[in-house]
């Protein structure tokens, strides 16, 4: 009795331990963080927060009433992927892909930090292949095409097309302008290559008092949106945790108030606002 009662107690932990981390993979992430006195890889420092103090005094201090705080370093979450996919003429390619877990969006270029834009919103409404195919075609075409313009592109019977319209109507990801349909992002950016041009490299940094920012989307969201997003032939070889090192540049008003603003530490460019809405 004794070793059936250990045996089902293993099996319970074991059950609970997938159930945390399908469920709750944050909790998962955190209990790992703690147990793992180890290293994290993360994009290299180029910029340090005095070279960013220094460049934009003139904005960050308004005057002399105004003063920098102590500046503090920290990691964003994102998630390194090779892939292979093929493209328009059937060729096969292999690519990396770099995808903030912040955000939702993918990179398109460290070097200027380009991004997409529409992959977090795709994420959040759980996309399907078949929504993204009026998604990709509608980016493709600048935006917006008509009824007749998506029947002859996507070669589908009316009442698929209306079927398929109405759900990214639904989940607003489209809206309708007359006989016309766009994208319901402003200034749209929907990338059809999944390939980030990543020329930096990777260092490791321990994780005792590293700062590092919880996900916002996990690794298994991204994955869903990116196999929707990228065809039938698209594949997922690796996938791997990285981070990118934030600067939070902290000013002091006079009546005591602080603000705050968050640098790239590998372009010294300020981050948008996306990053800071939960």
């Amino acid at each position: 009795m004794k070793i059936i009662g250990t045996v089902l107690a293993i099996l319970a932990a074991g059950y609970g331990i997938w159930m945390v981390s399908h469920r709750h993979p944050d909790v998962k992430n955190k209990v790992a963080s703690l147990l793992d006195m180890g290293h994290f890889h993360t994009l290299e420092v180029r910029y340090n927060a005095n070279q960013i103090m220094d460049k934009h005094r003139k904005h960050l201090l308004k005057d002399n009433r105004h003063r920098f705080m102590d500046p503090v370093l920290e990691f964003y979450p994102y998630l390194l992927m090779e892939v292979k996919y093929t493209s328009s003429d059937d060729k096969t390619h292999e690519s990396i892909m770099l995808w903030d877990m912040t955000d939702g969006e993918m990179v398109l270029s460290t070097k200027d930090w380009e991004k997409t834009h529409g992959f977090g919103d795709c994420i959040k409404a759980d996309a399907t292949p078949q929504e993204f195919k009026v998604l990709n075609l509608l980016a493709k075409k600048g935006g917006a095409l008509d009824r007749d313009g998506l029947s002859k592109a996507l070669h589908v019977e009316p009442e698929v097309l209306n079927a398929w319209l109405d759900s990214c109507r639904k989940k607003k990801l489209v809206v309708q302008a007359g006989n016309h349909f766009k994208l319901h992002f402003q200034k749209p950016k929907l990338c059809t290559t999944p390939e980030t041009n990543l020329d930096e490299r990777l260092v490791t940094k321990p994780y005792k008092d590293a700062i590092r920012l919880s996900r916002h989307f996990t690794p298994n969201q991204i994955e869903r949106v990116a196999r929707a997003a990228f065809g039938q032939n698209f594949a997922i070889r690796t996938m791997n945790d990285v981070y990118l090192p934030v600067h939070s540049i902290v000013v002091q008003n006079p009546d005591g108030s602080v603000h705050t603003s968050h640098w790239n530490a590998l372009n010294g460019k300020r981050l948008s606002r996306s990053h800071f809405i939960d």
